[in-house]
């Protein structure tokens, strides 16, 4: 047997996680000197109040990597197989951790997706697809699969990803004022700017052009994602072609941990690309 462990930057959520198969790891928000259990100890309302209302600026942190052993330990002591999906190690200290704990454990399959929040979830899918088949095939398709992961997105503020060391001071000022979206995406796990525009209008065409630029394939899903509300995500939605409508999936909300570098308003897809970026 075959079991799926992921973190909580996967964006499941706890609601979605049965349903999923999947065991979700919370990974730890850092809010003014407190820390939460990503997605379990804080309302969707509270977080976003804090981040707008007080001007917090969260952090996050690994994961609980006893309660990742002992959760593990439950199905590993059958003889399954666990499979391990975590975010990128571009963008968190989770996979490594959680590849140092299990080092050495045939049993125990630590994967570095080189993504986050629907790009996780698009594996998850395609392994319950393939969970009766021998562990080796399951893991080949893994890993042939994660280079075509596609993940585009545009903050609407560029506050946060300043603040998380992500955008230079210069080119936060300049990006605040001119109205300049960066349209920003993952290459081999690791942020990366595709390209500027102005104005979120123009921000939504480009994202949506991305889809046929890099040959969206709809044999997997498209999962359209925004922050806080679903004002920019509409735009997007209405830029985009009809043929990807039939394997769109529901809009998700992102997780806590994902939004804290975020910040609200920002949205994108998620998507199985058949062209190299």
């Amino acid at each position: 047997m075959i079991k799926i462990f992921t973190d909580s930057g996967s964006s499941i959520k706890p609601n979605e996680s049965k349903a999923l198969g999947v065991t979700v790891i919370p990974l730890m928000i850092l809010i003014n000197g407190k820390e939460y259990r990503d997605g379990e100890e804080l309302s969707t309302e509270e977080f976003y109040r804090m981040l707008m209302e007080e001007n917090l600026f969260p952090k996050t942190s690994l994961p609980s990597l006893a309660e990742c052993e002992e959760k593990v330990r439950e199905y590993t002591d059958n003889g399954d197989h666990v499979i391990f999906l975590t975010i990128s190690s571009g963008l968190s200290g989770t996979y490594n951790a959680i590849k140092g704990l299990f080092d050495g454990d045939p049993l125990v399959h630590v994967i570095d997706t080189k993504s986050a929040v629907g790009g996780i979830r698009i594996l998850v899918e395609e392994i319950n697809k393939h969970i009766n088949e021998p562990i080796e095939d399951v893991l080949r398709m893994i890993y042939d699969l994660i280079p075509r992961l596609k993940v585009v997105a545009v903050p609407e503020t560029l506050a946060y990803l300043h603040r998380g060391g992500r955008l230079s001071k210069s080119e936060w000022r300049l990006g605040e004022v001119l109205q300049i979206k960066p349209l920003l995406g993952f290459e081999d796990g690791k942020v990366k700017v595709y390209g500027k525009v102005r104005g979120v209008k123009k921000a939504a065409k480009a994202l949506a052009d991305m889809l046929i630029e890099w040959e969206c394939d709809t044999e997997y899903s498209l999962i359209p994602s925004y922050t806080y509300n679903k004002r920019n995500l509409e735009l997007l939605l209405e830029s985009t072609e009809e043929k990807y409508l039939p394997v769109m999936g529901d809009p998700d909300d992102l997780d806590h941990a994902i939004a804290c570098h975020w910040g609200p308003g920002a949205f994108g897809y998620i998507f199985v690309g058949n062209k190299k970026s």
